[in-house]
């Protein structure tokens, strides 16, 4: 059974959704950290990587220890590794991902190879999943272009998956991705009475 790790920046609000106010950006990142978290929970442990206090009924919450993503994966992947007795995969699934399903991480997790890594690479060339035989593997290689750095390690596969090449960092990228939001994130935009261009 897959060790799943979920590194998530807090409830400041994603910047690049602007115009919507700060309370709407903080509550749309919550709701795609939940969205994304049910989905690790009915796959194996799920450990969330945060700063400061945060309550999750389905996940172990790792204090973010600062230093960016890398870190944060870092000390995801440690606490999961002790978790499991260091037994994989791990998988590794960005917060930004309200479209993944439970087949689409089995399907990631499945893919690892003996002793390497398999990724998800997002449409602008940044990685959103990272699957790895074990914890020693994970190497730092986020920002721009990571998924080519990432791929061009030894022992690494590439899955192609539209729910978890979909990120969302935009208003746009939530009207691409409608059709196929996670219910919290569907059941926020309804409440919200958002309307996005799809």
């Amino acid at each position: 059974m897959p060790s799943l790790v979920v590194p998530f920046r807090g409830v400041k609000g994603k910047s690049r959704l602007a115009p919507l106010p700060t309370a709407a950006r903080v509550a749309l990142g919550r709701a795609m950290l939940d969205d994304v978290v049910e989905a690790c929970a009915a796959v194996g442990a799920t450990f969330v990587v945060a700063p400061g206090e945060l309550e999750l009924a389905d996940a172990v919450v790792v204090s973010d220890p600062g230093g960016g993503q890398g870190a944060a994966v870092r000390a995801g992947l440690a606490a999961a590794a002790l978790a499991s007795g260091g037994v994989g995969p791990f998988v590794v699934v960005n917060a930004d991902l309200p479209c993944v399903t439970p087949r689409d991480l089995l399907t990631l997790a499945g893919a690892v190879p003996h002793g390497g890594r398999v990724i998800a690479v997002a449409a602008d060339g940044t990685t959103n999943a990272l699957g790895l035989a074990s914890p020693e593997l994970f190497v730092s290689l986020y920002g721009a272009g990571s998924a080519a750095r990432f791929a061009a390690l030894p022992g690494t596969r590439v899955v192609e998956a539209p729910n978890l090449i979909d990120d969302v960092d935009t208003l746009a990228d939530l009207g691409r991705v409608r059709e196929r939001l996670g219910p919290r994130t569907r059941g926020l935009l309804a409440s919200l009475r958002l309307e996005v261009a799809a």
